[in-house]
């Protein structure tokens, strides 16, 4: 990586980037393993983990050009966090449930993040999370300070809710000419499903993924069913290509 970012004989394009401009190419990495995770590929997994990994060490080059930091200093504090938030290993040894372990790991990061100048609750959910896992930790963080439905019906009433006002935006947006209050309303329900999932005890992100993935692949074996038959794709109706899906499912059902 110093060889890459080497002022006389480095690489143009890596000379070129800084902290802000690889964050895209960090998050597509993430992506891409967990794309090799979720389809159980050893070699994928591992080639993919080392393109995660590179964006580290990039990452660290970059700090340590301003002074910041190195390579071994990421290396140090997560293992000094590790250790500090697992104080039943490192410190005293005591048997704990993985909940009580999850409820220790809160309680030491709240402390340590009680130093900091902001008081807000939601000071420290970074802005770059994706923004279903985001939604997750805004309200996760607000219902630990005690603002949260206490169960999950009166959270179906305001997805249902939510429903209604993007169907009168919708109306709103044909009779305007403008999408704009659609827009924010949509937004709204995204919100409102995720707080659905996480009372209901989903990660919407992954459930998410899952759903990606189903339609995918079932999308693809309506391809090949088409391709089979001798047809092409675009040019058949609507009513043809439902009529596949449901062949799709119900075989999908059978296995």
């Amino acid at each position: 990586m110093r060889q890459l970012r080497d002022p006389d004989d480095g690489c143009p394009w890596d000379l070129q980037q800084t902290m802000q401009s690889i964050i895209p190419h960090t998050i597509e990495e993430t992506y891409e393993v967990a794309h090799a995770i979720m389809h159980e590929q050893p070699e994928n997994i591992c080639d993919e983990l080392g393109d995660l990994l590179f964006q580290v060490v990039f990452y660290a080059q970059l700090g340590q050009e301003q002074g910041w930091f190195a390579f071994n200093d990421i290396a140090r504090t997560v293992c000094q966090k590790l250790i500090r938030r697992h104080p039943h290993i490192f410190d005293e040894t005591s048997a704990l449930t993985p909940a009580e372990v999850e409820q220790q790991w809160q309680n030491i990061k709240a402390t340590e993040k009680s130093a900091s100048a902001s008081t807000s609750v939601l000071a420290n959910i970074p802005v770059g999370m994706t923004p279903l896992l985001r939604a997750h930790k805004i309200q996760k963080a607000c219902a630990k300070v005690g603002f949260d439905w206490p169960d999950i019906s009166p959270v179906f009433a305001k997805v249902q809710e939510e429903i209604g006002e993007v169907s009168e935006a919708v109306k709103e947006a044909e009779a305007l000419g403008h999408n704009e209050h659609v827009h924010e309303e949509i937004g709204d329900l995204l919100f409102a499903v995720v707080n659905l999932a996480r009372h209901a005890g989903v990660n919407s992100e992954q459930a998410l993924l899952d759903a990606n993935e189903k339609f995918a692949r079932r999308f693809m074996q309506v391809e090949t069913a088409v391709k089979h038959n001798g047809k092409i794709l675009a040019e058949q109706s609507l009513d043809e290509l439902e009529a596949l899906w449901v062949d799709v499912k119900a075989r999908e059902k059978q296995k």
